[in-house]
């Protein structure tokens, strides 16, 4: 999600500034415009960063944010005021950039701002946490809230790592291939090179084609490295962009086997995201509206957004996630049954744990074809660097016999 910086006038005509996250310029505009305001332009924060020489900030890490925020509900909870709270964690915080969070969340809720406000000024925290304060903080209810959303930080933390660790042993199958083939390319190869050259040998075209790769990479290695690394920079910056991003995330859907577990995994994710942010007391609409900007597929949020549209003019939430096309037709009707009960929050963690459990079950089933589609191309490619090699040997060695 991208962050605009929108400037606008409420009703009496007061004019507003202040940052918010979304999909495009023209969504953030028509989501004001739908509030009553009168918007006068939205920018690209990105962008106006980059111009000032300024950086954008990171969000903090989620397992170190977890404990953080445990060690925030235990002192709460032990009777401490928040500020003697903040205080006791900050000095005892070894993160330096924590820890200035910390202080600096500090000050402004000594000069009377709220917390969720303190701590969305910093720009490091997602806004399903803030939204989540500052719905404790209505509510008087801080510290219930703040533990749903421990609860539910804990769960995604989890979960990620799970997918991260099934995603290991074909990517150390993939690095071993790739040095496998950098010492053959590099080393070996050069060294038959110079074994057919002294023997003035007729070759076979497989193994010529393959010497002249050899060479090649060792005569140009320091321009196909600049290649390699100018190609790496023009890709990060192009996924950097709105347009890059956009591109990107249109691609993982698109991708065949893992394109549909990419797509149950955001689903997972944006249905425990909604179900936490209701069920710590706010409205469905600004839920909706929260959980968009809390994603990180333009696509999924997009449907959300219009979703969100849809239910502000009265429509139900299944009906209008139907009309996007997009959600599944079981998600869908597990959303309906929740609606018509009255337990919505409940039946959108269902479908949280229903889809998690779905991504791993099609993750471990994924991985276990593509590791030995990595191993039989691993061994075929191998196989045909040295046959190529080894073929003019044999050629000589059935000519001396005979």
């Amino acid at each position: 999600m991208a962050e605009f910086l929108v400037k606008m006038a409420d009703e009496r005509g007061h004019v507003l500034q202040q940052v918010e996250s979304g999909v495009s310029e023209q969504e953030i505009r028509e989501r004001f415009i739908q509030q009553g305001f009168m918007v006068y332009s939205v920018k690209n924060r990105r962008g106006l960063l980059s111009m000032g020489g300024g950086a954008r900030k990171k969000i903090l890490k989620a397992d170190q944010f977890v404990i953080f925020n445990q060690q925030f509900l235990t002192l709460i909870k032990a009777g401490l005021p928040i500020l003697k709270s903040l205080n006791i964690l900050s000095k005892r915080q070894k993160n330096p950039r924590v820890k200035a969070i910390l202080d600096n969340v500090q000050e402004r809720v000594k000069s009377g701002e709220l917390l969720s406000q303190a701590f969305e000024a910093q720009g490091a925290t997602s806004k399903i946490y803030t939204t989540t304060l500052l719905a404790g903080e209505r509510s008087g209810n801080l510290e219930e809230v703040l533990a749903r959303y421990i609860a539910f930080q804990r769960l995604t933390v989890s979960f990620r790592k799970k997918l991260i660790a099934s995603l290991w042993y074909p990517g150390l199958l993939i690095c071993a291939l790739s040095v496998m083939l950098t010492f053959l390319m590099t080393y070996v190869v050069p060294q038959f090179a110079d074994l057919y050259s002294s023997l003035n040998a007729k070759l076979p075209a497989i193994t010529v084609f393959m010497l002249s790769i050899g060479s090649g990479i060792r005569n140009y290695y320091y321009i196909i490295l600049a290649a390699l690394v100018a190609l790496v920079v023009m890709v990060a910056l192009f996924v950097r962009s709105e347009r890059g991003s956009k591109w990107l995330d249109a691609l993982r859907y698109r991708l065949p086997l893992f394109g549909e577990i990419w797509m149950k995994y955001q689903i997972a994710m944006f249905s425990r995201t909604l179900s936490t942010l209701l069920t710590g007391g706010l409205p469905l609409v600004p839920s909706l509206e929260t959980a968009s900007q809390s994603i990180n597929s333009f696509k999924i949020a997009s449907n959300v957004g219009y979703a969100s549209n849809r239910v502000r003019e009265g429509r139900a939430l299944s009906f209008s996630l139907e009309e996007t096309r997009f959600f599944p037709d079981l998600a869908i009707e597990m959303i309906e049954v929740g609606e018509s009960t009255g337990a919505l929050p409940a039946m959108l963690n269902s479908v949280a744990e229903f889809y998690e459990e779905d991504v791993q079950n099609s993750l471990s089933t994924a991985m276990q074809l593509v590791e030995p589609i990595i191993l039989i191309f691993m061994g075929i490619t191998v196989a045909v660097v040295l046959l190529s090699l080894y073929l003019p040997i044999f050629s000589l060695g059935a000519q001396a016999h005979s």
